[in-house]
């Protein structure tokens, strides 16, 4: 996954957003299954609170952990730190830090990790004190990374090296480096069945990961739908979730089976699962939500929500059915200017509203 940046032009190569309307661009049909999308805009979810962070506007995953009742958020080189149920900031993770991706967490072992995609490494840091108590090197521009509970290791995908690293929470030592067969994104666990699976986004594909010999034991095809970057799991009904460039699929993950597509908007780069409500969601940058269930082996539209502009990524706590989702509010973009000796004009992008980053919670009446 790219760093999302919000401003105008990111160092990391992102490339400029749009202006951040109120709402939604580029709103995603529904599936002949599903309700009109005018309808389901009109959904469960909307927006409850905004938690101003401020500073740099650059970021890419947000991590709740449900048990500690935290939010991590990636702040270019440094970590916001929230408290879930007072919807606040209560901390900063620093300390060498650079291009940070995300964060995972080991609750049980007092433990989080974090990729920084600019430095090669992985950093583990204390859950009470927020401090980094050591640096692990890994493959080039480490993204996503996870806490396996089944083996107790830490996976950080590295997109730039087409490998992941594998790693011992507590040693810090490197267990094994998986070699991928293209560029790795967002990937999930299931204990029960030793594996964890990863997108390789520019192959369209799911590999299949056997957790005790870190080996790939299964390669499975996920196009039409390309470009998958999100990934959740509903572990109850072996049912992948994957955010795709402007879809959300579902793929059986006993067998890799693609069983249903929904269209959604553009600029989906991660996705999530709520074991409790059945919902699956895929966030856009072009600022719309899409939510959806299932029935039978059929993704069905539940809602089309209006984020904003920017907001690609989220995070949901299971406990609350609360998400959240991180972005910058924008000026208004000057009027085009004609183009020196020239019949086309083009009009500047718009500029991100300095220290306006913040967090967007959205959550449900009936489930605060």
């Amino acid at each position: 996954m790219k760093i999302n940046s919000l401003l105008v032009i990111s160092v990391f190569g992102c490339a400029a957003l749009t202006l951040r309307a109120a709402a939604a661009a580029d709103a995603p049909a529904a599936s002949s299954a599903a309700k009109p999308a005018a309808m389901a805009a009109a959904g469960p979810y909307h927006l409850i609170k905004e938690i101003h962070i401020g500073g740099s506007p650059r970021t890419d995953y947000l991590t709740v952990d449900a048990v500690g009742r935290r939010l991590y958020v990636s702040h270019t080189d440094s970590i916001a730190v929230i408290d879930l149920d007072k919807d606040e900031v209560v901390g900063t993770v620093t300390g060498n830090l650079s291009g940070i991706h995300g964060v995972a967490i080991a609750h049980d072992l007092g433990l989080g990790f974090i990729s920084n995609g600019a430095g090669n490494n992985v950093s583990i840091f204390d859950l009470k004190t927020l401090k980094v108590t050591k640096t692990v090197e890994t493959g080039r521009n480490p993204d996503w990374i996870m806490f396996e509970p089944g083996q107790k290791e830490v996976y950080a995908f590295n997109g730039g090296s087409n490998s992941a690293t594998v790693i011992d929470p507590v040693s810090g030592e490197v267990k094994a480096t998986i070699a991928l067969p293209g560029k790795p994104e967002s990937a999930t666990f299931d204990v029960a069945a030793g594996r964890v699976y990863d997108n390789i986004e520019d192959k369209a594909e799911v590999v299949a990961i056997d957790t005790k010999t870190h080996a790939i034991v299964a390669t499975w095809p996920n196009a039409p739908a390309a470009g998958a970057s999100g990934q959740a799991i509903d572990l109850a009904h072996h049912r992948l979730f994957l955010g795709c460039d402007d879809t959300m699929a579902m793929m059986d993950s006993t067998n890799g089976k693609l069983l249903s597509t929904l269209k959604a908007s553009a600029g989906i780069d991660s996705a999530a699962f709520d074991p409790g409500t059945g919902y699956a969601f895929v966030p856009a940058k072009s600022g719309t939500t899409t939510i959806a269930k299932v029935d039978g082996d059929k993704l069905v539209l539940v809602q089309s929500l209006a984020t904003a502009t920017g907001a690609k990524t989220m995070s949901l706590d299971p406990t609350t059915h609360k998400f959240y989702t991180a972005t910058v509010k924008y000026s208004a973009a000057p009027a085009a200017a004609a183009a020196s000796g020239s019949a086309r004009g083009r009009a500047p992008a718009p500029a991100a509203v300095a220290d306006s980053f913040e967090v967007m919670v959205f959550g449900m009446d009936d489930k605060k």
